[in-house]
């Protein structure tokens, strides 16, 4: 059976958010599954629980690939019911060490009323576990660009010389057990538009690994 794409937007987005993520996929072969979850509003154990039944309804016994954008990779590392069938994860710009910006502002009630309770959580990522699948990880490296407001106003946090893509430290995306990592020049919030991205996480969804030569 073919595998059914999940797609994991980050938080305070929408589905909408993966939609030309989802058209490259459908493009390339796959079908892909996206639903908005209420990430500003719950624990992110609570939002795991329920985005895991919505995979078992759909997905029934097909196996399951999933593409994350930066939260979505946080909850994907918590999705390890039975039910599942997992095969193979890309996570983008995940803070999987945890966010330091998160972690600079979680004391601010004007953070934790916008964020909520999972924006909270992200400030430590020490006790997450690990991803249930095989999994690859693309850091973005742009810091500033007009299209991530962050990256002009919480992004300016981040100590002089620290890669980061305005959102996310490039040093936070890593995790131990990657099977594949690479790094492109791309602004957090729409990382999962730059086409070099696409075709990157297509090669892993397919083969497992990522081109020997980066596409340009």
């Amino acid at each position: 059976m073919k595998p059914l794409v999940v797609l994991l937007h980050g938080l305070a987005r929408g589905h909408g958010s993966m939609a030309k993520l989802g058209a490259a996929l459908r493009q390339a072969g796959f079908e892909t599954f996206g639903r908005t979850y209420p990430s500003r509003r719950h624990s992110i154990s609570y939002l795991a629980d329920e985005v895991t039944e919505w995979i078992v309804e759909r997905a029934g016994e097909r196996p399951v690939c999933a593409v994350t954008h930066s939260m979505g990779g946080v909850i994907v590392r918590h999705l390890h019911d039975p039910r599942i069938h997992w095969h193979r994860i890309v996570m983008l710009a995940p803070p999987n060490r945890g966010s330091q910006l998160a972690a600079g502002l979680a004391a601010n009630p004007v953070f934790r009323w916008y964020y909520g309770p999972a924006g909270a959580e992200l400030a430590d990522g020490s006790q997450w576990p690990a991803p249930p699948a095989p999994f690859a990880v693309i850091a973005g490296t742009r810091s500033r660009a007009l299209t991530n407001v962050t990256s002009w106003t919480m992004g300016r946090r981040f100590p002089a010389g620290t890669p980061n893509d305005g959102t996310v430290a490039v040093e936070e995306t890593n995790l131990d057990g990657m099977s594949a990592y690479a790094e492109v020049d791309a602004t957090h919030t729409w990382i999962m538009n730059d086409a070099r991205v696409q075709r990157l996480l297509v090669s892993f969804l397919q083969d497992g690994v990522f081109p020997r030569q980066l596409p340009g």
